[in-house]
């Protein structure tokens, strides 16, 4: 089984959950169905224009990403995935509707709902929706030192602090080898955040007791079906 390194997951809430897993190395992407707990046939799949529009181009770029549901709204309103890449040195996220299935935005972030995460871009490696309870405004972003960033999408207002076993239970002692995120809505069971791992494993954390319950745990044909072969 080859490594998995340099890859970035991201998840997507229309229709059928599922994640994303783009390969950056091979220029290629997956796709994982949580209900039939596999990657589905046919994949993976070179990244091009015909599924990810003009995000193609950028996605050997990726840096993290992952969907918010009306956020731009108090009411209604899309789901859309967040891509935040970097283009020659600057910091950028594409707007991708999953609705529409369309990318409808790329913006600098320093222009963006994210622009306070401009200070932490290049240090970050993973980030989720903390949608577990109301207000849902809150976000937490992994870094590779060993930090969370908190950002309040309504204030606008940012924090950082150490991602200590009281933040984070479980998770603490594997911090610094952190390569991606996503994770899986399921409102009237648990929330998961999949945090995947150096050295082929992962932990999967419940984002609503705000605990690591399992791992870390081998990425295999029992855990992730179809993943290890990418």
């Amino acid at each position: 089984m080859s490594e998995l390194k340099n890859f970035v997951a991201v998840d997507w809430r229309a229709g059928k959950d599922q994640i994303y897993f783009f390969f950056k190395d091979t220029k290629t992407y997956s796709r994982f169905d949580i209900a039939e707990n596999k990657i589905a046939d046919g994949y993976p799949r070179s990244i091009d224009s015909d599924r990810w529009g003009d995000f193609h181009a950028h996605a050997t770029h990726l840096r993290f990403g992952f969907t918010t549901t009306h956020i731009e709204s108090s009411t209604s309103g899309p789901d859309i995935l967040w891509l935040f890449y970097d283009s020659d040195g600057t910091p950028m996220v594409c707007k991708f509707d999953q609705n529409k299935d369309e990318v409808t935005g790329h913006y600098r972030l320093e222009n963006s709902l994210w622009r306070s995460l401009l200070p932490y871009f290049y240090r970050i490696v993973a980030g989720t929706w903390w949608d577990v309870a109301a207000p849902k405004f809150m976000f937490r972003f992994l870094t590779d030192d060993g930090h969370t960033i908190t950002f309040n999408s309504k204030t606008r207002h940012t924090t950082q602090t150490p991602t200590t076993s009281a933040a984070w239970p479980g998770l603490a002692p594997y911090k610094n080898r952190i390569i991606t995120a996503a994770q899986n809505d399921a409102p009237l069971f648990d929330t998961y955040y999949y945090i995947f791992l150096t050295n082929n494993e992962y932990i999967r954390y419940n984002l609503k007791d705000n605990q690591a319950e399992t791992g870390p745990t081998k990425i295999n044909d029992g855990s992730w079906p179809g993943l290890s072969s990418n």
